[in-house]
């Protein structure tokens, strides 16, 4: 490295609670677009599928847990509005002694959370929003799973409220896609980019670190097709994190010895890599997994995720490096 890189200011975007972060965090764009703490609750609209109601796949991607990895989600019994709130209460009573002034975005995380007619969604996102603590709503689905009535309505609500819709890409190789059962394509992708963009409406994709068969560069050009500037625009976020091996997933039966990265210093250095090609207005929604550690099987130590967190944090300060720096 030349002095004057070496010697070059770092790019810093909070500076709250004694640290300096040099990632584009999505905690730290909420809090200064709302003025206060925006905590995510999660939760299981009791959807399915495509690629576990035999539609287009059955038993779901390899990597998935049974609950299509929502095993954090709260569940509600039924769909009407009052099940929702009750479940939204729930989450909002243990959050409330530690966030006393937070606000909250209702979050449908588990399966496929457009995989349903347009109104019976309408009719639980709009349960959602009716919880007076709930300031907006993240929707994630697959990218085969956007129709136009579905479309239609996330228009709709994006105009009323703070939304995004998160896209499970998961890898751009199709060799990848298809060993893993993904069942949907970079085609799907790129539509779903192209139709929710033109309604303006804002997108996270979600890629996976460490997949079967996948070498570093492959992940990093996965990174690069999420984060190009398209026809539409640019992604407003991203979420990273490394691959889970997980009891109740079809790869705990096929893959039982897998192992994405061997040490946390392995994943630290190459979710480094990735964050400095992704462009500086794009928030980070995750670089962390966080499965649940009682259906954890490796990496055994990705349960520990502060520590994780901390040691990127860390590491980035050490080599001088922030968020989108190859770029720079």
């Amino acid at each position: 490295m030349d002095t004057l890189q070496k010697n070059k200011m770092p790019r810093i975007f909070d500076t709250s609670d004694g640290q300096q972060l040099r990632i584009n965090m999505i905690g730290s764009f909420l809090k200064k677009k709302f003025g206060k703490k925006i905590i995510k609750l999660s939760l299981d609209g009791g959807f399915t599928c495509p690629n576990r109601d035999g539609s287009k796949g059955l038993g779901g991607c390899l990597f998935c847990s049974s609950r299509g990895s929502g095993d954090r989600a709260s569940r509600f019994e039924g769909g009407d509005a009052s099940a929702i709130r009750a479940a939204l209460d729930s989450q909002i009573a243990l959050l409330s002694d530690k966030w006393p002034d937070g606000e909250y975005i209702a979050y449908f995380q588990s399966n496929t959370s457009t995989y349903a007619p347009a109104d019976e969604l309408r009719d639980k996102f709009r349960a959602a929003l009716s919880h007076p603590s709930v300031k907006g709503l993240a929707i994630a689905t697959r990218t085969d799973c956007l129709p136009d009535d579905v479309l239609n309505l996330l228009e709709e609500l994006n105009r009323e409220t703070f939304l995004w819709v998160e896209l499970g890409l998961q890898t751009t190789h199709e060799t990848t896609a298809k060993a893993m059962n993904l069942c949907h394509t970079l085609s799907d992708y790129d539509r779903a980019i192209r139709e929710l963009g033109s309604r303006n409406i804002p997108v996270v994709t979600h890629l996976i670190l460490g997949l079967p068969g996948e070498s570093r560069e492959m992940m990093m050009e996965s990174v690069r097709y999420a984060c190009r500037e398209s026809e539409s625009g640019r992604i407003f976020g991203i979420k990273l994190h490394m691959l889970n091996l997980v009891k109740g997933s079809l790869m705990e039966k096929t893959m039982p010895d897998y192992v994405s990265f061997e040490t946390m210093e392995d994943y630290i250095d190459t979710l480094i890599e990735a964050l400095e090609i992704i462009p500086p207005e794009i928030t980070v929604h995750r670089i962390s997994g966080d499965a649940p550690r009682e259906i954890l099987i490796s990496p055994s130590w990705s349960y520990r995720k502060r520590t994780i967190l901390n040691g990127i944090h860390k590491e980035m300060q050490k080599r001088n490096t922030w968020q989108g720096k190859a770029l720079d």
